[in-house]
């Protein structure tokens, strides 16, 4: 898929300085937080209940807004044992079917996040008292803004024409 979508790096937006800062502040927070619990555990052998707390809510978000930038500029995961030994409309047609499969799983994701988030409306954590739902909701956030991102891709596919989908060289 990032053979469909140009390099993003050069030039980058304002938004995408933001979202990167808002990202390193989520870790940082989080390698804050369980810095400072270690220290506590380390110096006056205990802990602040909220400090755990708070970092695992920040991991959680770490992981799904870093999941938002991996997909945005291509370096998510992705196996290509098979489709690197394809080329032209053999290629594109199982191109397309794998980015309507993900767009499927994304689609159950997303209906997922948003169920979890109304079950937990009601439910605040032990330590902090924060909703879950607020905690829960990056996860539907997560999902919609990937199915944008997996819209366009999709709409580039179909619109790149067949004979541009090559090969790809072995990389030894």
């Amino acid at each position: 898929m990032s053979e469909l979508l140009p390099d993003k790096n050069p030039g980058e937006s304002k938004g995408e300085l933001a979202f990167q800062a808002f990202c390193a502040l989520v870790f940082l927070g989080m390698i804050g937080m369980v810095f400072y619990n270690a220290m506590l555990r380390y110096v006056f052998r205990s802990s602040y209940p909220p400090s755990e707390e708070w970092s695992r809510f920040l991991f959680m978000y770490i992981t799904f807004f870093g999941s938002i930038e991996g997909f945005y500029r291509g370096r998510h995961i992705a196996v290509d044992m098979l489709t690197s030994l394809l080329s032209g409309v053999t290629k594109k047609a199982v191109d397309i079917v794998a980015q309507i499969l993900a767009l499927g799983a994304l689609v159950l994701l997303f209906i997922g996040g948003i169920s979890l988030v109304q079950q937990t409306m009601d439910t605040y954590t032990v330590a902090t008292g924060v909703n879950m739902a607020f905690i829960n909701g990056a996860l539907p956030v997560m999902a919609f803004v990937v199915i944008i991102i997996r819209l366009r891709e999709f709409w580039l596919t179909l619109r790149k024409p067949a004979s541009e989908f090559l090969k790809k060289e072995k990389e030894f």
